[in-house]
């Protein structure tokens, strides 16, 4: 099993579809990867060889991805809540921060709909 930049690659699927598996990696920039490593992307990740991957490494060195660029993403909403913009405070409220409708169709952001709570039935003497 081939491990890259701290994630367990997937055994024997295309490696290009494999790389995608790595947070900030999606197809075509795995597809550039390999070029610039001059990899087959046809190649299944179980017969990569120790250089391969090593070429691999390397090339993946390039770019942020993983932890670095969870951390800047993160470090960006932070400093947008810091500074009170329209986008940090939709951000600190849960809500969709992109301009969509929330009265009907924020269920993703807003979480599972609740009924109207229930009105606990009093003992009747």
């Amino acid at each position: 099993m081939a491990r890259l930049a701290g994630v367990d690659l997937p055994r024997n699927k295309r490696i290009v579809v494999a790389l995608t598996y790595i947070y900030g990696i999606g197809p075509k920039r795995s597809e550039k990867i390999l070029e610039a490593a001059k990899i087959s992307p046809e190649l299944r990740t179980d017969n990569l060889t120790d250089e391969d991957i090593k070429l691999l490494r390397d090339e993946l060195s390039k770019f942020h991805i993983e932890g670095d660029l969870r951390r800047e993403v993160t470090m960006n909403i932070k400093r947008l809540q810091e500074i009170n913009s329209y986008r940090g405070l939709r951000h600190k409220r849960k809500l969709p921060t992109r301009g969509q409708r929330t009265k009907t169709n924020a269920r993703t952001r807003r979480g599972k709909k609740t009924g109207p709570i229930a009105k606990k039935k009093t003992a009747a003497l």
